[in-house]
């Protein structure tokens, strides 16, 4: 399903990627059972909900080599890791406010023989401190919030000229214009709005750029 919706796509995705999603999937799977990480729990699911819609960026974001990329409240690791099995040479920090699933991402990256930072921690309250305002060239949260709070929340890490992808459902022209006024003040434009469907679903990819 996974090679599938990313052939389509125009993607490509080497057997060693294949693997590494395999065993994301197959431990995903397992930890699910004793720690409540998702409530996507059949392969099929997984593979669309979680690795597709997080691989998917990359088609809509160029993400230079060797950047600094931040993924804002990742949960189970999305879409930081998927991110990062496709994208070794970025620079991952992973940020979430709950402990568990932290511990969970923790031991996924060890499985995974792949390196990221793991924080704990909210992204606004982070964003205050010199170690992570401004420092990112990419930042990126799925369906965390709103897109006004969502501003708030991720705009402060990134760098003067840097991107913030918000990977969301398709969001209002309400919202699109609540967000772009939160944005302002925060210093960020919304460059371009990406739709597409993914199984049935609508996604969008708005992507801000930092001034």
């Amino acid at each position: 399903m996974l090679e599938r919706i990313l052939a389509e796509n125009g993607i490509a995705v080497t057997d060693e990627q294949i693997n590494k999603f395999a065993l994301y999937r197959e431990y995903l799977t397992e930890y699910n059972e004793k720690v409540n990480l998702t409530s996507i729990t059949d392969p099929d699911g997984i593979d669309v909900k979680h690795f597709a819609d997080s691989v998917l960026l990359l088609k809509y974001l160029d993400i230079p080599a060797g950047a600094a990329v931040c993924d804002v409240g990742t949960g189970a690791g999305f879409p930081g890791v998927p991110l990062l099995i496709m994208r070794n040479d970025i620079k991952l920090t992973l940020i979430e406010a709950t402990a568990k699933k932290l511990v969970f991402v923790d031991s996924l990256l060890e499985k995974l023989g792949l390196s990221a930072r793991c924080v704990h921690g909210r992204g606004e309250e982070l964003s205050r401190l010199p170690e992570f305002g401004g420092r990112f060239d990419v930042v990126t949260a799925r369906a965390v919030a709103a897109l006004p709070k969502l501003a708030g929340y991720c705009l402060p890490l990134v760098k003067k000229g840097g991107v913030f992808a918000a990977m969301k459902g398709d969001p209002s022209p309400e919202e699109l214009s609540d967000g772009e006024k939160a944005l302002a003040k925060l210093g960020g434009k919304i460059e371009k709005v990406s739709r597409y469907g993914l199984n049935g679903e609508k996604r969008c990819i708005m992507t801000v750029r930092k001034k």
